[in-house]
Order: C-alpha cells, then sequence, then structure tokens
C-alpha cells in the first residue's frame, strides 16, 4: 500500500505571512503521517503572480518537508488566463518552472499513473496549453494499463462536466471537453483539485473527484451559492492498494480557521468575494 497526502492551497507569501503558522501545522502533520508523497495542488503561494519573492520562498519551505514532494500551479502562482491584471504569461511561468518544475509530471506507483497537470493553462490558448495536451494523451496511452489519477488545481467542473460557463471556479466549457474525452476513453479512477477552498468527494462514472480543502482561508456558504462541499480547512489522505483506492479528507491539528472577508483587505487589496 502506497500513502499520498494531498494539501492545496496554502497562500503563503514572503511579505505577507498572514498563513504561515498554518504552514506549520501542516509541515508538522504532514512529517508525522509515514507517507510515501505529498502532492500540494497548487497556491502554494499568497501571491507569487504578483510578488516574484513568494515562488522562492514558498520553493524552500516545501523542500524542508521530510517527504518528498510533488505540486503543479494555481492562479496565485502563475496568473489566470481569464485576468487582465495577472494573465498567464511567459514570466510568471518560466518564475514557477524555476521553484517548482512545469507542472507537468508522471509518478507510478501501485497499479496507478499520477499525472499533474497545469490547469491554468487550459483556456489559455498558449503553445504550452496545446503541448500539455499532447504530453497529457501520451502519458495515459503509455500508462501500460494502470488506473489513472490526475492532479490539478482548479477543478475542470463543478456539479456534472456539462456545466455551462462557472466563471472564476472551473475550466471553461469548450476548452474543457478535450480533457472529458481523455477522460472517457481511458481508465481514469481519481480527478483531485484544489481552488475552491471546500472539501468534496464524490464519483461520476466511474472516477471519483475530490476537492482538497485549504489549509490557509475558507469561504462562507454565501459567498459561493449552491456550490457542494464543505467550508473548512484540511487536506486528504489517499492510500493505494493495487489498482484499489481509499480517500480520507482528514482535519490538520491545530489550524487556525481564518474566512477570506476577514483578511481579504489585507492579503489581496482591492479584491472582491465573487
Amino acid at each position: 500500500m502506497t500513502k499520498v497526502l494531498q494539501i492545496s492551497d496554502t497562500h503563503v507569501g514572503f511579505a505577507k505571512r498572514h498563513f504561515l503558522g498554518n504552514w506549520g501545522k501542516v509541515q508538522a502533520w504532514a512529517d508525522r503521517q509515514d507517507a510515501d508523497l505529498l502532492i500540494h495542488t497548487g497556491d502554494v503561494t499568497l501571491d507569487g503572480a504578483g510578488d516574484a519573492r513568494d515562488i522562492p520562498y514558498c520553493a524552500e519551505l516545501l523542500q524542508g518537508l521530510d517527504i518528498p514532494w510533488q505540486s503543479v500551479p494555481g492562479n496565485h502562482d502563475v496568473g489566470d488566463p481569464d485576468s487582465l491584471a495577472q494573465p498567464v504569461d511567459d514570466a510568471r511561468l518560466a518564475a514557477w518552472g524555476e521553484g517548482f518544475g512545469t507542472g507537468n509530471w508522471v509518478m507510478d506507483l501501485e497499479e496507478w499513473r499520477l499525472l499533474g497537470l497545469n490547469s491554468m493553462l487550459i483556456g489559455s490558448g498558449r503553445a504550452e496549453e496545446a503541448a500539455q495536451l499532447d504530453w497529457l494523451k501520451d502519458s495515459m496511452a503509455r500508462a501500460g494499463g494502470r488506473r489513472i489519477g490526475w492532479f490539478l488545481h482548479r477543478p475542470l467542473f463543478i456539479h456534472e462536466p456539462e456545466d455551462p460557463d462557472m466563471g472564476y471556479w472551473a475550466a471553461k466549457p469548450e476548452p474543457r471537453q478535450a480533457y472529458m474525452e481523455l477522460i472517457g476513453h481511458h481508465d481514469v479512477g481519481l480527478v483531485a483539485s484544489g481552488h475552491l477552498h471546500k472539501s468534496h468527494d464524490f464519483e461520476l462514472d466511474g472516477v471519483r473527484y475530490v476537492w482538497a480543502p485549504s489549509t490557509a482561508f475558507a469561504l462562507r456558504p454565501d459567498q459561493q451559492p449552491g456550490m457542494p462541499g464543505e467550508s473548512r480547512l484540511g487536506a486528504v489522505v489517499y492510500e493505494f492498494a493495487g489498482r484499489e483506492l481509499f480517500v480520507s479528507r482528514v482535519d490538520v491539528p491545530e489550524l487556525r480557521t481564518f474566512w477570506i472577508d476577514d483578511v481579504l483587505h489585507e492579503i489581496y487589496p482591492g479584491s472582491s468575494v465573487s
């Protein structure tokens, strides 16, 4: 059996260290778990897309873990294809790459192939978007009969693959389609994401979709109307045994729960909760 931890949305900043205390609790918890791997599903940084110091600072924090780790970028790390203020661009992708790599990675364990995706490229129209899709197709085709798990920041959809445009919260319908087609054509057993600051676990057409909560702050239900899942902090523990998968959504002891409306004006001045 192989044990994998998923954390997400730690939002640690070089200058704004509101959530650094929670990071210390996460690191201590992770180091006690006797796990084989930790995967961070993005928004590692508070504002790596705006403050270049956040990327190397947070990379050094993850390097302090006692277990191997992988990561994928979030919108606060490399920008958002829909953002005018912080679009995904060459400089932001290069900065992330220096600290964390491209965000595309392959790990084989038990009878599974785990793949890391940069969801902030989806819908960007950049050359890297097409390259990532080609890489994904090839990596899945070469899985050798293994089941497949994806790890990405922004979920592909909220309620169902036919969702309309959900704005900030999920991938856009048109670029989403290519990824859903790949899921339908391969033995994908897990799609794990972050971004929503919600804890949720559901199955659809034989695929387990897991949302990891943030370890930094939560949003109140009226700020995400109609969205499923729990507004809480925490992490996810996966146990892979052959082709089987066991999922536990867990608390991280002693995390301080921040609510976004209490700190938004300090961490992201000028922003609003949509």
